[in-house]
């Protein structure tokens, strides 16, 4: 499905003299510091970097108080196109020597943004509504780097666009900014929000451990075996299928927040406040990294849960690198997201530069490759995911048909599930996860929905447990 739009004028502009506003924090501000003292300023987003790599989580960012905030229901309209009329307005080249993010767009793409680039049935249920899209524009940027242990304030002084105001804007704000995360207030708690009444959501199983779904156990293996034929009739070569747990929240999303990066870090962790929900999320995978015009995916596919033996461990790292299976199954979304890169970068650039690479998390190990390419001259990172949007590894492969699929056998939205958490930086770069591992809080509810990719020689029984292993860190930090 197209859109027809005019081109952006995505040329960038060079930094006024002065501009940005930029100024260092002490060092021992650490992120974490800068997002109690900011969270609650409306609409925080915090990219966490929570179990720090040398390549994959070198940095983190801690964004609040948009200048504009913008939202779009999953109703088929070009929610990208309204997000790219108002992100082009404000770009700006980037500072040398500072961490890659200076201020821009940040916040959801959710699962349903999918309904404005296809045509697709909808779910039976979607008592949450979360939006397709919410994202602000950032004028104000805390920004770390773990690997020298700096941060700083980066003030852009946006929505001004006349030097003098832009900069005396860019000036209070960083000034504002950094009172607050010197001395933040004493308490920054957030209400529970009221809960929905029961009679409101979709049908729930207990399922045990104080959670229902909106699957019992019998029911989701029989829709692994439906997918199963699916596979066997020709219709795909494998498909995401989920499973939403629920139950009542118990504390401010925020607090959650902090258990879950305490008990399961992730490279591509992150708290996003859209106002009516909070997205909480200890994700280990990429989604779509923009820098420059290099591209770069990391999708994910075969999981073996940890063990608290090394030996074990070792065991089921080695029977997962030679897994056919899983290996198979990674293979596959390897070629989809080549394909997809491929739309909008140049000839022969696109390339696999990990193939099947084992991984290891608190509580699960993966299998992870890396797909890398080089943007054709004029194409943006909006571009980009109007190729890719949603990720290969959480659809399957043909795409559009395994979406088809997820909206027959899935009972309900999948809101933020599976979409991504992402910034757009005035200089046209990008990173963003994949919402795996995720929490959404919103109605007096926290959802967890985990699954994972069906194949030809799936078994129901073992898939229903591999959506358990990955909700398990999940669920520690409810209390």
């Amino acid at each position: 499905m197209t859109h027809s739009r005019s081109e952006p004028d995505t040329s960038l502009t060079q930094p006024e003299q002065g501009l940005p506003v930029v100024r260092p924090l002490p060092v021992e501000i650490t992120a974490l510091d800068a997002f109690r003292a900011l969270r609650a300023l409306p609409h925080v987003v915090y990219f966490d970097s929570a179990m720090p790599h040398e390549q994959l989580g070198r940095y983190s960012f801690v964004v609040a108080d948009p200048f504009q905030w913008l939202t779009a229901p999953a109703d088929g309209s070009d929610a990208l196109g309204m997000l790219e009329a108002e992100w082009q307005k404000y770009l700006t080249a980037t500072v040398e020597g500072l961490p890659p993010f200076q201020g821009g767009a940040a916040g959801l793409l959710g699962y349903e943004l999918c309904h404005s680039l296809e045509r697709l049935p909808r779910p039976e249920y979607d008592e949450f509504q979360v939006p397709a899209l919410a994202m602000g524009l950032y004028d104000v940027v805390a920004a770390f780097d773990h690997q020298t242990g700096q941060g700083w304030l980066i003030s852009q002084g946006f929505p001004e666009t006349e030097p003098a105001r832009r900069r005396q804007r860019a000036l209070e704000r960083c000034e504002e900014f950094y009172q607050l995360i010197l001395s933040p207030p004493e308490s920054t708690d957030a209400p529970v929000s009221e809960t929905i009444r029961a009679a409101e959501l979709a049908p729930q199983f207990d399922v045990g451990e104080g959670l229902t779904s909106d699957f019992s156990r019998e029911a989701y293996l029989t829709a692994v075996a439906q997918a199963v034929e699916y596979i066997h009739a020709g219709d795909i070569f494998q498909v995401n299928l989920s499973q939403r747990l629920l139950l009542p929240a118990s504390s401010s999303s925020a607090d959650l927040y902090e258990r879950l990066r305490e008990r399961n870090a992730a490279t591509f962790a992150g708290y996003c406040d859209l106002g009516e929900f909070q997205i909480v999320s200890a994700s280990p995978e990429r989604f779509l990294r923009v820098a420059g015009d290099h591209v770069e995916t990391r999708p994910i596919k075969g999981t073996r849960p940890r063990t608290s033996r090394p030996e074990a461990d070792l065991f089921a790292g080695d029977e997962l690198s030679q897994s056919a299976k899983d290996r198979a199954e990674n293979v596959m979304i390897v070629d989809l997201l080549r394909n997809d890169l491929s739309r909008v970068c140049q000839p022969d650039s696109v390339r696999v530069t990990q193939l099947c690479g084992l991984e290891s998390y608190a509580y699960v190990q993966h299998l992870v490759s890396a797909v890398e390419g080089n943007l054709q001259p004029g194409k943006t990172s909006i571009d980009l995911l109007r190729a890719s949007f949603p990720g290969g590894s959480i659809t399957g492969a043909p795409k559009v048909r395994a979406m088809e699929i997820i909206a027959e056998l899935e009972p309900t939205a999948r809101g933020a599930y599976c979409g991504s958490l992402a910034y757009i930086g005035f200089d046209g770069a990008m990173d963003s996860n994949l919402l795996i591992r995720t929490i959404t809080a919103g109605g007096g509810w926290w959802q967890v929905p985990a699954g994972g990719g069906i194949v030809a020689d799936s078994d129901p029984r073992r898939e229903y447990e591999e959506t358990w292993h990955k909700a398990h860190g999940m669920l520690r930090a409810r209390d």
